[in-house]
């Protein structure tokens, strides 16, 4: 099965440092702008239901999850911090002339 890169926002939607919800077939996604370099996660915290696109990025390449202060790496969804202990699913991202791509993971 071939997977097909999906835009799904501009590099301008982002704020440096910040991240940005939008929603894939269905699935809400996480962005996040991390000095100028795009990632992507399931947007739900695997801990509790929250929403990590109203979290803070920490320390370059964490997210943390609003509800619980537990942490992920954005670049592996590996858990940093309980209560936090399942990963997130992450996305590839690829930018082309300003636009965002994603190609989802089943």
């Amino acid at each position: 099965m071939t997977q097909q890169w999906v835009a799904v926002a501009t590099c301008s939607d982002i704020s440096e440092d910040d991240t940005y919800a939008v929603e894939v077939d269905g699935r809400p996604i996480c962005l996040y702008n991390v000095a100028g370099e795009y990632f992507a996660t399931d947007n739900k915290c695997t801990h509790g239901d929250a929403d990590l696109s109203d979290g803070l990025i920490q320390d370059g390449h964490l997210i943390e999850c609003p509800l619980h202060e537990g942490t992920f790496d954005i670049r592996s969804g590996k858990p940093m911090r309980a209560p936090c202990v399942e990963a997130i699913r992450c996305h590839k991202v690829r930018v082309q002339q300003g636009v965002i791509y994603l190609q989802l993971e089943n």
